[in-house]
């Protein structure tokens, strides 16, 4: 259900960004906006989401995002819109608006989804141990040996 949830609302952000960015400079149609929105977050929820974020953190995600909206974007709307300069124009406009929002989206996964889905981020770097010992004298250690020989 959580999964679900997360879909639907990566599904209303990137459609609200597709039909702001395409509708309005290609005056597409709604089947082919539709379409659009529902495979870049189809593609944008399997891998940046599900195997970015849960591998490399927040920030490895958003950036991963950014380029893999940017590709499915360009790709897809060339391949539905037909042209090439102000496709890639307008796929990076998209794509950067997506990316502004990725990390909110991001924060509600790692928040609202179970132990289960989510599993554990990478160790923190300030997380370390310190081993305490006697200090000890290398002149008495020499008198020691010499006393037990």
């Amino acid at each position: 259900m959580g999964h679900l949830k997360v879909l639907g609302i990566k599904f209303i952000v990137i459609s609200i960004i597709t039909f702001s960015t395409f509708g309005i400079f290609f005056q597409a149609t709604l089947t082919n906006l539709l379409m659009l929105s529902l495979l870049v977050t189809g593609i944008s929820y399997l891998v940046g989401d599900l195997f970015i974020l849960r591998k490399f953190g927040n920030i490895a995600a958003s950036i991963g995002d950014f380029a893999l909206s940017f590709v499915s974007f360009w790709a897809l709307g060339s391949f539905v819109m037909g042209a090439s300069l102000p496709v890639t124009i307008i796929s990076l406009m998209a794509a950067f608006f997506t990316s502004l929002c990725e990390p909110f989206i991001h924060a509600y996964i790692v928040e609202r989804l179970s132990d289960d889905d989510v599993p554990d981020q990478l160790p923190a770097t300030n997380q370390l141990q310190t081993e305490f010992a006697e200090e000890t004298d290398p002149e008495t250690l020499h008198t020691k040996k010499d006393r037990d020989n």
